[in-house]
């Protein structure tokens, strides 16, 4: 693959990026600012020691503008990352068009930085968890998904490397039970997060952990699906122009 269809497809994965947070940013807002809301009242109620500090930013902000540039920035960036995966991937993962290796990527991408390390470090509201212990947190929860995105590389080469012998599907069942194994050794050894408030509501911290790995599943299906569309323009211009001509001959002709 050449480096003008790098850079096409770079550009594209971050457009799609964008569009998928936009989709994510809709979600968080609908089903995530609710638990954020009640586990902040929470800390308020029970912050007897500290007193009455001064936002610096208004909650109304956060809600809004804050959360809708940290969910594109995170988009935009996720989306370039999944391009060059998806220019290592295109061709190596099985004979898949560009639609279709879109979505494979975008389903591991989830299961590695997304699902995997919510098994072991789930996201909390705030409230939970010490300050004092937020750097050694951040620094377990990104090393959780180093380790992810290692073993599901690893796993691909593994199933790429038995394919020969075993077959397709022998090879498949191997690499994911390898990947399986080696992710619940991980979860077992690495430290666990800090412990619960005893009286935090179990309902918030529920419906915040639900609506954080919903939003999750939803950047990367839209992301995967945007992506894919965009690919193949790229990559197979006339199966795309051919697709569109089929789908503008379906559609019903006005009638007088």
């Amino acid at each position: 693959m050449n480096s003008a269809t790098v850079r096409a497809l770079l550009v594209r994965g971050m457009v799609a990026g964008v569009l998928a947070g936009f989709l994510a940013f809709g979600l968080a807002y609908l089903i995530g600012e609710g638990p954020v809301d009640a586990a902040i009242a929470f800390e308020s109620a029970h912050a007897h020691d500290h007193g009455g500090e001064e936002e610096l930013v208004s909650r109304v902000v956060q809600s809004t503008a804050g959360l809708g540039t940290a969910v594109l920035v995170y988009g935009t960036a996720l989306g370039g990352i999944a391009a060059l995966a998806y220019c290592f991937a295109l061709g190596r993962v099985g004979r898949f068009g560009a639609r279709a290796t879109a979505l494979l990527v975008a389903m591991g991408g989830f299961v590695t930085v997304a699902l995997v390390p919510f098994l072991k470090y789930p996201a909390n509201p705030p409230a939970v968890g010490d300050p004092e212990t937020l750097n050694q947190r951040t620094a377990l929860f990104f090393l959780m998904i180093a380790l992810s995105v290692l073993l599901g590389v690893g796993a691909l080469l593994l199933g790429r490397a038995l394919a020969p012998r075993w077959g397709n599907w022998n090879a498949t069942v191997a690499a994911g039970a390898a990947f399986a194994v080696a992710v619940a050794l991980a979860i077992v050894f690495l430290p666990a997060s800090d412990a619960l408030p005893e009286d935090f509501p179990a309902d918030v911290l529920w419906d915040f952990r639900i609506a954080s790995l919903g939003v999750q599943a939803l950047l990367w299906a839209a992301l995967g699906l945007i992506l894919g569309q965009l690919a193949e323009r790229v990559l197979e211009p006339r199966a795309a122009l051919a697709s569109e001509q089929v789908a503008a001959s379906r559609e019903p002709t006005p009638t007088s």
